[in-house]
């Protein structure tokens, strides 16, 4: 039996938040004529960007997130604002987190973040000829520690599970493994 959509029978939404709205979608099964609720965080798309210096080494940000009660280890990223191309807002992302600009911009792809219960995209970007350009421009809810660490590392934070967020793991994979780059030992240059 081929896999068929889900016929939307009705569709509410809350009054929102900064980020989200939660979306109430009542939905009939092409394989049992049942109908049940699906919830849907519908957000704007994401953007994250691994910013690499001409010495091979990744400008990483260090902050608390209140979802795990944890401090994680990521590369800047954050929401695709307004109309704003996710190219823009990978720029604007890196320069608020990390104050720093750069060279070049390559675009490493996009992933659903959970197709399950999510309705956008996150898009990938590495940031080349990184460089610092002034102080952080941080938003009153961030606390942002800036770390650079050697690109020939970042395997190694990963098997340990130094960097956990999983957006984070999926911009490497892009650029691992998509972009003829084999770890640990076999980084080429990106310069």
């Amino acid at each position: 039996m081929s896999i068929k959509p889900w016929e939307i029978i009705s569709r509410k939404w809350d009054d929102g938040y900064r980020i989200f709205r939660l979306r109430t979608d009542r939905a009939l099964s092409p394989r049992t004529g049942h109908d049940h609720n699906f919830y849907v965080l519908e957000t704007s798309d994401w953007v994250n960007v691994i910013p690499l210096t001409d010495e091979n080494e990744v400008v990483l940000v260090r902050q608390y997130r209140h979802g795990t009660g944890e401090i994680t280890l990521e590369i800047p990223g954050g929401l695709v604002e307004g109309d704003a191309s996710p190219e823009n807002a990978a720029w604007r992302e890196l320069r608020e987190e990390t104050g720093c600009s750069g060279r070049d911009l390559v675009n490493l792809g996009s992933v659903h973040p959970n197709p399950a219960i999510q309705n956008n995209r996150c898009h990938s970007f590495l940031a080349r000829g990184v460089f610092p350009a002034g102080g952080l421009n941080q938003d009153p809810k961030e606390d942002i520690e800036v770390i650079v660490r050697p690109l020939s590392e970042i395997p190694l934070l990963i098997l340990n599970g130094t960097i956990t967020h999983s957006l984070v793991l999926a911009a490497f994979y892009r650029l691992f493994m998509e972009h003829g780059e084999v770890c640990p030992g076999g980084m080429q240059n990106f310069s």
